[in-house]
């Protein structure tokens, strides 16, 4: 062991006050307890290893959550208090459980304390504790070898980015020492077929844990979470890493969220000739109402759509109108366009009581939903719609707008959304109308 690191090993000790049974206890033990201890004060709840009866303890969160110092807290915990005990851990390759699970800055190496590790083999991957623990690294590539090894627990990390399955199936194999072995798997989710099924089983022998990038901003730097915020924010890209959204498409929708983000933009490209707010009203009220959607999109010069802003709400008609007409005037729009099939002139008179002005259109619904999505969907196709930044529920609703789904459920943002790409995108509109009433 090199000079500075038996340094390190040697350094006194902080012991709290009031706890002098503490100098009792032998240097490798007192150690481990004092570690432990700084970990509790420092994490987070969601943080700390959960108690009661699970196999699994599934850590879905975002790039910084804390998810390598978790697992890691968690391995040096049962292995420093299990005396003799097997642990795995593995990951994508081999190089990324050395360099992150054991090296990295919330690696093993880092929240072990020196005093407790005898020797650690970079090139085998092997970490040897005081009290006769193993911690073995393993690469999720060569899932042959995890053929014979038996362990008391296992850490699994970015299990999503696992080339395979192989190496899950043959890790339950060899969990098989002790009275209870366990998994802790951390990762960035994403929509695969194990993780599916993990999920599935949250509450019987599965207990997971979801966390965003933004619960562990204390430790992050504020520019750099700035930063991902504008670059990403509302993407799919930055709904997976950094929210820990599980993302979907359904089969046989009319979007998918590739094409979505392809056509995404931070500002407009061309000045905006014409601005639009278009509204799929609920007339009723309460919790089991559907919402009202509210879209505004606009026409640029250069001939593309662009879809500006989602103002949907589930509220009261008079709340929905209100947040209709603060919409238009913000936009500074020339048209409310709204369907009336259901409230008819009722639709019209609520948004001018808030102001008698504006321009409206009344457009009623002749086609079916999914009908009537298609040409604006092939719009997209065309790369002729492009959306300002991020929507979220929106974006959901589209990538699983599918006939079969919309029998079930209105989809309410789409369908504002359709009305106002359909207006924007009709070489013939009708002309708005201005009444006093």
């Amino acid at each position: 062991m090199k000079q500075a690191a038996v340094k390190k090993r040697n350094a006194p000790l902080p012991l709290p006050k009031r706890a002098p049974f503490l100098h009792d206890l032998p240097r490798p033990n007192l150690a481990a307890f004092l570690s432990r201890l700084r970990w509790l004060k420092e994490a987070r709840p969601s943080q700390v290893t959960p108690k009661g009866r699970w196999r699994v303890w599934l850590i879905l969160a975002g790039r910084g959550w804390g998810k390598t110092r978790t697992g890691a807290e968690d391995i040096a915990h049962f292995a420093l208090w299990n005396a003799g005990s097997r642990i795995g851990v593995i990951a994508p390759t081999f190089a990324d459980a050395r360099d992150v699970c054991v090296e990295g800055e919330s690696g093993l190496l880092r929240v072990l304390p020196p005093q407790c590790v005898s020797n650690w083999h970079r090139s085998t991957g092997d970490l040897v504790l005081f009290n006769g623990s193993r911690i073995k690294l393993y690469s999720a590539d060569q899932p042959d070898r995890l053929r014979g090894p038996q362990h008391h627990r296992v850490w699994c990390d970015e299990l999503c980015a696992w080339p395979s399955g192989a190496a899950f199936d043959q890790m339950w194999f060899g969990l098989r020492l002790g009275r209870d072995p366990r998994v802790i798997v951390t990762t960035t989710p994403r929509n695969t077929k194990l993780v599916r099924e993990l999920v599935a089983r949250d509450g019987s022998d599965v207990r997971m844990t979801r966390g965003t990038t933004f619960e562990n901003a204390e430790h992050l730097p504020a520019k750099m979470l700035d930063h991902l915020k504008i670059q990403y924010g509302g993407s799919r890209l930055g709904r997976q890493e950094l929210d820990a959204e599980i993302l979907e498409d359904t089969d046989g929708a009319l979007w998918v969220r590739d094409a979505i983000d392809a056509g995404r933009v931070k500002k407009p490209a061309a000045v905006l000739s014409r601005v639009i707010v278009a509204v799929d009203p609920a007339m009723s009220s309460g919790a089991n109402a559907d919402e009202t959607g509210i879209i505004a999109a606009g026409l640029g010069e250069d001939g593309i759509i662009y879809i500006l802003a989602d103002w949907s709400c589930k509220r009261s008609p008079e709340g929905w109108a209100r947040q209709v007409v603060q919409l238009y005037e913000e936009y500074g729009a020339q048209m409310i366009v709204a369907e009336t099939n259901a409230g008819g002139e009722l639709v019209e008179r609520l948004l001018r009581q808030i102001m008698p002005t504006i321009f409206f259109k009344p457009v009623r619904a002749i086609r079916g939903k999914f009908d009537r999505a298609m040409p604006v969907a092939a719009l997209y196709e065309q790369e002729r719609v492009k959306h300002v930044g991020g929507f979220p529920k929106l974006e959901d609703q589209m990538v699983s707008f599918t006939p079969d789904n919309v029998a079930k459920k209105s989809p309410d943002r789409v369908d504002a959304m359709v009305w106002a790409v359909t207006e924007l995108s009709s070489p013939t509109r009708g002309e708005p109308r201005i009444r006093r009433i």
